[in-house]
């Protein structure tokens, strides 16, 4: 079991105060929870302790810790709300009834695959740190599953996989993300992770050595060229996305170049251009392999450099360069964000200040009346992201995105495709940066920026050249939407559209540019004569 002294040396800057309340939580979660084991005979309490430590590890503040301590407390140790209140205060309260109000609804799939979603951003749009919370204890029920029984297992990981998963991503936490794709993978389906296995235990022995060679090779160019503080390390492909990845390339290992990756760490932003440019001093380059991160991060944050080398000792390799905050922010995403010093320093005393942003707080009209035909909100011109900021932009869109959905499978297919799918990045004429569910189209890029665009659509270029409305758009392309005041969407531009929100506008548009049938005042109807017969 994991000790208080190993939770609390994780954290770092804790005050006295934090310390007293971590080591006051742990031995009344011990208390509550004598007596009660595990599906695997283990003490109940193994369980809190590690998702506390994990959430250490992550750097949050202590009022999450002592939660994650308590977190199964009340509904499980039978401790009540008032006890909890009076010995640890409103906060840790709240966050304790948030995490056990989000675990009282079980995956079923279908409906209840939208409710848990649903339930989930709602209770972060109350406070981050409950999701941040529930997705570490997510992460340490997938660790031991193997106990669950059999009946329950396959439910759990298809949940992990399709919900918590790409919402650690979403938040741009890449370890716990990585963690919980592979804990479900062999859970939900065998025989493609074994597959997985081999093809990278192959790949991996093809290049290992060469990889250490390059390694090697490049650490002394870096020396020589007066780089200093800078760490390298191999990074090895995660199991379940090589299978996402194998299933997009047709089972074609050679299209695939990253399964090992070379990343490299350093002090700076103008370190990591001079590394790229020591790298491609070394080794060639791959035309259009080529990402800039930094100067174009992941809607979830995510930023670092990303080149593909032709090396004499390893073949193909994906290089990685980012500095050590962008390497943290990769692994921790928004959660690097939520120490305590962040928190608001102005609450009155006695009170405390949910860690919340109205980014979130925008997402729960949507989500508790998902059910009802809403009249659509109007579309917002996508706002330029401050450097540095914490604020995904995909939930600043979410809401809008899903302001009026008709039913369950609508909520749950436009969260699939327009946030929780691989993106595309192009440009605005300007230079703004759009990003957008692969496969999206002119249309879909018209309609993210505002639904007037959309609606006056009348061309499009790509890249300055004339292109049709249902093309694909790629990582890159500088789009340019032509618009005539007379133009207006057809029915036919529901098949171009790839996104919920880009349907949706046009659906809006059809009715409110439908022609409308006159109005004719009908004649009093004439009186028939009586027809009078002939008498032959």
């Amino acid at each position: 079991m994991t000790t208080v002294k190993e939770i609390l040396a994780q954290m770092s800057n804790s005050t006295p105060e934090d310390t007293a309340l971590i080591e006051k939580a742990y031995a009344f979660g011990l208390k509550a929870h004598e007596g009660h084991t595990r599906y695997s005979g283990e003490p109940y309490f193994i369980h809190p302790t590690a998702v506390a430590k994990y959430l250490a590890e992550f750097g949050m503040d202590a009022p999450t810790i002592a939660a994650a301590l308590l977190h199964d407390a009340i509904e499980d140790a039978k401790a009540t709300p008032e006890e909890v209140e009076k010995e640890f205060g409103k906060e840790v309260l709240f966050l304790v009834e948030g995490v056990t109000k989000l675990g009282k609804h079980k995956y079923q799939g279908g409906e209840r695959h939208a409710e848990s979603l649903r339930r989930l951003l709602v209770a972060t749009s109350a406070d981050v740190r409950v999701l941040i919370i529930k997705l570490a204890d997510r992460y340490h029920n997938m660790t031991t599953i193997e106990h669950v029984p059999e009946h329950k297992r396959r439910r759990i990981a298809i949940e992990t996989l399709e919900i918590y998963a790409p919402i650690a991503d979403r938040l741009g936490i890449g370890r716990l993300k990585r963690e919980l794709e592979d804990l479900s993978f062999p859970v939900v389906d065998p025989d493609a992770y074994q597959h997985a296995v081999e093809v990278s235990k192959l790949k991996s022995k093809e290049t290992e050595q060469g990889l250490l060679r390059v390694q090697k090779d490049l650490r002394h160019a870096l020396v020589r060229k007066k780089i200093q503080d800078f760490s390298t390390s191999i990074r090895t492909k995660g199991l379940w996305s090589l299978h996402q990845k194998l299933k997009r390339k047709n089972d074609d290992i050679t299209q695939i170049h990253d399964i090992a990756a070379l990343r490299v760490i350093v002090p700076t932003v103008d370190d990591c251009y001079s590394v790229l440019g020591i790298i491609h001093s070394l080794w060639k380059p791959l035309p259009g392999e080529f990402k800039d991160y930094i100067a174009f991060p992941k809607p979830n944050g995510y930023q670092s450099l990303h080149t593909t080398v032709l090396t004499a000792d390893a073949g193909i390799v994906e290089m990685q360069v980012r500095t050590q905050e962008m390497h943290a922010r990769a692994q921790f995403g928004i959660a690097s964000h939520m120490s305590y010093k962040q928190l608001g320093k102005a609450a009155p005393k006695g009170a405390f200040q949910r860690l919340s942003f109205p980014w979130i707080r925008d997402l729960v009209p949507t989500l508790l009346n998902f059910r009802k035909a809403a009249v659509p909100a109007p579309a917002s011109v996508p706002h330029k992201q401050k450097p540095g900021s914490d604020i995904p932009r995909w939930l600043t869109e979410l809401a809008d995105a899903h302001a009026a959905v008709a039913g369950t499978q609508d909520f749950v297919d436009g969260l699939k495709s327009d946030f929780f799918s691989h993106r595309v990045f192009v440009f605005t004429p300007t230079g703004d940066v759009i990003d957008l569910p692969v496969q999206s189209t002119p249309a879909d890029f018209a309609y993210a920026i505002h639904s007037d665009l959309g609606n006056h659509m009348n061309g499009a270029k790509v890249n300055g050249k004339l292109v049709s409305f249902d093309t694909a758009l790629r990582n890159g392309d500088v789009v340019e939407i032509l618009t005539r005041e007379s133009a207006h969407p057809t029915a036919k531009w529901l098949e171009y559209a790839k996104t919920s929100m880009a349907k949706r506008h046009i659906r809006n548009a059809l009715e409110q540019f439908a022609p409308k049938a006159p109005v004719v005042e009908e004649k009093p109807a004439k009186k028939k004569r009586a027809s009078k017969k002939r008498l032959k």
